[in-house]
């Protein structure tokens, strides 16, 4: 009997024990998670339902970790034989590994699957570490490493997106796709994009002309907007500062039938005469800012996608001697030659969207429309300018065993003209350009460790003939959590001297054109390690990059030569190359962190000598990090962005009698800092309070961004030497704010 009952009990003793459970994400079944035990060989992942089973195991304690791209790992310690399923819930991880992102490849895949390297900051991402309601693309992308916004003016302030120390003409502007902000727009428009319609960035470092034409020189900025389906039914943000700013959105999002809609109204007032440096003119901004943005998923029965948004926007901006702006008298002396003033109002409408076509291929038209008209004053030089884009992208997906192929045709008609010698040149007094394009890029996966992508694009211009793209980009993933990315692209650009350099029209320097300008090409090369690592229960990513990029034509203003900007092709070379690593770490409890750093040499060779491109930093670095006390419902964000030297550009000031100083300024800028802090507290209801301290330290630059404002022999601001391009850092000290934030959710 005994024998009997061995024998009925060995094979269970011998095949051990069985655990099941089943893995959630906001409470649906989720596949594809690693399930293991630790310190064992047992280990599978969960079906399509997030189902899992391990059998086999033998009695005793044990530990169990799940875990995915994208979401925090999750431990518990677990005896086996038990009773009962586990039931186990991941939540979202902050490091951005599975975000969808279609920038690289123009097709929706997850940041870790993409074999291009994209950085994303999402919505929530920015508004935890920025006040939402006064905050633009160009504030928001500064907390990407290697990325920082350039102001090109001291009056005006005028400012641009920079990667990896390119200038920021160098850097293409995406809405949903549609490249809408060249030229002229990317002067004065990016400031008016509020953060209240951006659903997340994404960007890539590097050429990426294959995909998306000129400008993407140094990289691309795609923002992608809010999907209307998601957004509250109602959403208010209003803020004030202590320098007596006013910002505020106000966003309505009905459903009419199936088709879902988004509105929303930006504002933003500042008007504040502020000289704390003595130069004479007002240390920050003053304008009116009005945004309008609607967006409209339309449905229709076949499920295909037909989206249609639009948006207006009005800015009033000026800047100048405290005469020019005290009481708006800038209205009527915009203009003068005794009272100097910069004075630009801007109009943009733009109408952009995605319409995939009633056929069984999968093919899409991309589509956008924009008018830009600019009608501005510096000092007493007039300049007016208008741009039109008409830009369709008519884009073909086809999946063939491990082949992703992508085609398309784009067309996109644009005309320029403004009053200055650069429309002057060309005989008609504006530009009117068709450029038609083809590209092909085939995404193949090779194995599960190996995806290529290689890409062409072909463009004609009239004036340069056909202009040539080609792409490569391979990844290999090393192991579960590391991936090796390397990218080889060719780049192009179109030049606008107004764009180029904003000195081009403020400030009294005399413009020279030494030839006519041809289009200036790149060559980049770049590396990309990433890990996605564990410390104990908690988890972090480091991410390292590499990237070479040589010019050929590049077209540099020079400054050397007093009271003159030069433009020409160079007939050397011109090279940007740099490293750039990031951490995130996430830890146990509720506090992350992610800290940059950028390393690079942005340069200029012609005859034999080198000189640093003005404005380009030797380094940078970034640091953000955020706790939550859940108890209190509140969130502590800090940010801290570091900026090494960086060449400026060699101007005088001037002694007693108005004479140039025998010696100029610095022409490198000192090491600086830039911290804030931001804290914010959820009540009931869909309200939140939020405030914080910008520029927490108070820091602004020594030397006034202005030259030539002490010359006795002339008004201030029309002297001969006056010049307004010495600005490298802020000159707009510490600022302390408030805002109130109710979102009605819908039923």
């Amino acid at each position: 009997m005994r024998l009997i009952l061995i024998l009925l009990i060995l094979p269970s003793l011998l095949s051990g024990q069985t655990i099941s459970g089943k893995v959630t994400v906001t409470g649906e079944g989720f596949p594809g998670a690693t399930v293991r035990l630790l310190k064992t060989e047992f280990g599978t992942i969960t079906d399509v339902n997030g189902q899992f089973e391990l059998s086999g195991i033998p009695k005793g304690n044990y530990e169990l970790e799940v875990r995915s791209v994208g979401f925090k790992i999750h431990k518990e310690s677990i005896e086996v034989p038990s009773k009962n399923p586990f039931n186990v819930q991941l939540k979202e991880s902050t490091l951005t590994m599975d975000e969808v992102v279609v920038t690289g490849t123009m097709q929706p895949t997850f940041v870790s699957a993409s074999p291009v390297k994209i950085d994303v900051i999402t919505s929530k991402h920015l508004n935890t570490y920025i006040p939402a309601a006064a905050t633009s693309v160009v504030e928001g992308i500064s907390l990407v490493n290697g990325v920082q916004e350039v102001v090109a003016c001291g009056v005006c302030f005028t400012n641009s997106i920079s990667i990896n120390g390119l200038p920021g003409p160098y850097t293409a502007i995406l809405m949903d796709g549609s490249p809408i902000y060249g030229n002229l727009a990317s002067v004065y428009g990016l400031n008016g994009i509020p953060s209240m319609i951006i659903d997340r960035f994404e960007v890539i470092k590097g050429p990426s002309s294959t995909l998306y034409g000129s400008e993407a020189v140094a990289g691309v900025i795609n923002i992608i907007t809010k999907d209307p389906s998601t957004q509250p039914l109602f959403s208010a943000d209003v803020m004030g500062t202590s320098h007596y700013e006013s910002f505020g959105n106000f966003s309505l999002a009905p459903r009419i039938g199936k088709s879902n809609g988004f509105i929303g109204l930006n504002y933003a007032y500042i008007n504040d005469f502020d000289d704390r440096n003595g130069d004479g003119f007002g240390d920050n901004i003053n304008l009116d800012r009005v945004s309008l943005f609607s967006k409209w998923d339309i449905y229709r029965p076949s499920g295909k996608k037909f989206s249609i948004s639009g948006k207006y926007y009005y800015e009033d901006r000026r800047n100048g001697v405290e005469e020019f702006l005290q009481d708006r008298n800038y209205r009527e002396l915009r203009g003068s030659s005794s009272v100097y003033g910069e004075s630009i109002y801007t109009h943009r409408f733009e109408i952009f969207g995605t319409y995939e076509l009633p056929v069984s291929e999968h093919i899409k038209v991309d589509y956008s429309i924009s008018t830009h008209d600019q009608d501005s004053y510096y000092g007493n030089a007039y300049y007016r300018a208008e741009q039109q884009i008409l830009f369709t992208n008519l884009i073909w997906n086809k999946s063939l065993n491990s082949h992703d192929l992508t085609s398309g045709i784009t067309s996109r008609y644009q005309t320029y003209d403004d009053n200055t010698i650069a429309t002057q040149q060309n005989g008609s007094g504006h530009s009117q350009q068709y450029i038609p394009g083809l590209f092909v890029q085939d995404e193949w996966k090779i194995s599960e460790s190996l995806t290529t992508l290689t890409g062409a694009r072909l463009d004609h211009y009239e004036d340069h003939g056909a202009i040539f793209s080609p792409r490569l980009s391979v990844k290999y993933k090393a192991g579960e959590w590391t991936t090796l990315r390397s990218n080889f692209g060719t780049g192009f650009r179109i030049v606008n001297l107004f764009t180029e350099d904003h000195a081009f029209v403020t400030g009294q320097r005399e413009v020279v054109i030494e030839e006519n300008l041809q289009p200036e090409e790149s060559y980049n090369l770049s590396l990309n390690l990433n890990h996605v690592y564990t410390i104990g229960a908690s988890q972090g990513m480091i991410d390292i990059d590499a990237f070479y990029t040589h010019f050929t034509n590049k077209i540099t203003p020079d400054y050397e030569v007093e009271n003159e900007i030069r433009y020409a092709n160079t007939d050397g070379f011109a090279v940007s190359k740099g490293i750039g690593i990031n951490l995130q770490q996430e830890m146990t409890f509720p506090l992350a962190f992610n800290l940059g750093f950028n390393i690079q040499d942005v340069s200029e060779t012609e005859n034999g000598e080198t000189r640093r491109i003005e404005f380009a930093p030797k380094w940078t670095g970034i640091l953000t990090s955020n706790y939550q006390h859940k108890p209190w419902k509140m969130t502590f964000a800090y940010t801290a962005r570091l900026t090494g030297p960086m060449a400026l550009p060699e101007v005088y000031d001037l002694d007693e009698n108005g004479d140039p100083l025998p010696n100029p300024r610095p022409t490198s800028s000192s090491t600086f800092a830039i911290h804030n802090l931001q804290i914010a507290k959820d009540f009931t209801n869909g309200l939140s309070l939020y405030g914080g301290i910008q520029n927490l330290f108070d820091y602004v630059q020594a030397w006034s961004p202005l030259t030539g404002t002490n010359d006795p022999n002339a008004n201030l601001g029309f002297s001969d030497s006056f010049d307004t391009a010495y600005a490298y850092s802020p000159i707009h000290g510490r600022e302390i704010y408030i805002g109130l934030n109710w979102s009605l959710a819908r039923n």
